[in-house]
């Protein structure tokens, strides 16, 4: 697999990597980190917690930073890197990996979502003419069209799960980004593109462009993690007493495990918010990342302030949606409690992929009456993993007996 070093890495971010434990590159870094040092146009799909976002940050920053002298040069060359995601927490949480290895690099980047001030960052835009900028495609898009971000001097675009991006809800935006982006990049022969996910589908890469035409499909479609690291767990429950066993199955995984963190998924805003009010009417300890609850829409303060309170251990519980658990990197999670089960493998993969990250173990609990549990076997089958059947008995998770002939 060789190392860092040998892929080609600045030895500037290997050193920073030692501050993780990070000493050898995963399957998916081996993989795609000399194709992107070589500049050619990359869709690489990896399972979740194989390390795809620093597949690519490490390789395409090691390009723009060379030395100091000429990295201060860049500062004043414009846009050179543009990285597009779908939800606004996972643009974070790739701003927050950006500054660790820039930590000590004179190169600047800028986080542009949604439901913050646009006048603002268009002033900061102006003020600091950053190198790269992360951002959803709604807020790139309005931006662009503004003539406010400019894309003559792009060398790096980067679309972080990208079949998020491709899906009903976000698809238009990218689609009009990606046509701008098109028509305004001066030599398209110089820009080099990647496009990642855990899962990427043949209609992912078909709705991707003409960008995209030309890029290599590179995939790793090992699911030791899936297979090996995390447990799958079925307990049966009908629907009108869902909230009533999801506050019994909390109780008991928070008796035995002192240190657990649970993410609950529901596939829809509504759905996500009756919950939370539920658990937080019952003292549950939980916090929702969703949305909208009802007609209000929730702020990116009050999603900020939820997902702040869950990494630092304040709450133990939180309910979100498919979509705005994307890609989220939380350490501990511990457990990942899903209370449908959906058509989509894809889907279950992502939701899996919350726990059992960073070499640890973790468990994956699927609540649902009869028919919930078919389509969860079915599941099962296809992604060939063992999901074991589990029932509460007095306020224990217990395997329940086999039942004699």
């Amino acid at each position: 697999m060789g190392s860092f070093l040998e892929l080609g890495i600045n030895p500037v971010f290997i050193e920073k990597l030692k501050q993780r434990s990070i000493a050898k590159p995963t399957a998916i870094q081996s993989l795609v980190i000399p194709r992107l040092l070589k500049g050619e146009s990359t869709v690489f799909c990896s399972a979740t917690g194989t390390g795809k976002t620093f597949a690519y940050l490490l390789p395409i920053l090691s390009q723009l930073f060379i030395n100091e002298k000429e990295s201060e040069k860049k500062e004043s060359s414009g846009l050179e890197f543009m990285i597009i995601a779908p939800t606004l927490e996972l643009c974070s949480q790739i701003k927050v990996e950006i500054d660790f290895l820039l930590d000590s690099v004179p190169i600047r980047s800028s986080l542009l979502i949604g439901s913050v001030n646009l006048d603002r960052q268009i002033e900061k835009l102006k003020k600091e003419r950053p190198s790269i900028v992360i951002g959803n495609p709604g807020r790139l898009l309005i931006l662009s069209k503004m003539g406010k971000l400019r894309f003559s001097s792009l060398r790096f675009l980067v679309l972080d799960e990208a079949d998020r991006l491709t899906a009903r809800e976000c698809i238009e935006e990218t689609e009009q980004l990606l046509a701008n982006i098109e028509r305004n990049v001066k030599q398209h022969e110089n820009l080099c593109l990647a496009a990642c996910s855990a899962t990427v589908s043949d209609k992912t890469r078909a709705q991707l462009g003409a960008l995209f035409q030309s890029a290599e499909i590179v995939i790793n479609e090992d699911h030791e993690i899936l297979r090996e690291k995390i447990e799958h767990w079925a307990i049966f429950t009908e629907k009108r007493r869902k909230d009533q066993t999801l506050r019994s199955l909390l109780s008991a995984l928070k008796e035995k495990k002192s240190r657990m963190k649970a993410l609950i998924f529901t596939s829809r805003s509504d759905e996500a918010a009756l919950v939370l009010s539920r658990l937080q009417h019952h003292h549950v300890s939980a916090a929702g990342l969703f949305g909208k609850a009802g007609k209000k829409q929730i702020s990116n303060a009050e999603r900020k302030a939820a997902l702040d309170s869950f990494r630092e251990g304040r709450i133990y519980a939180l309910v979100s949606t498919d979509l705005a658990g994307r890609g989220l990197d939380i350490p501990g999670i511990t457990h990942v409690i899903a209370l449908d089960v959906p058509d989509d493998s894809e889907v279950y993969i992502h939701r899996c992929g919350r726990t059992g990250r960073a070499g640890k173990r973790g468990v994956m609990i699927t609540l649902g009456d009869e028919t919930q549990m078919r389509l969860l076997a079915s599941l099962e089958k296809k992604l060939k993993i063992k999901v074991q059947p589990k029932e509460l008995h007095y306020g224990k998770v217990c395997t329940p007996l086999p039942i004699d002939d």
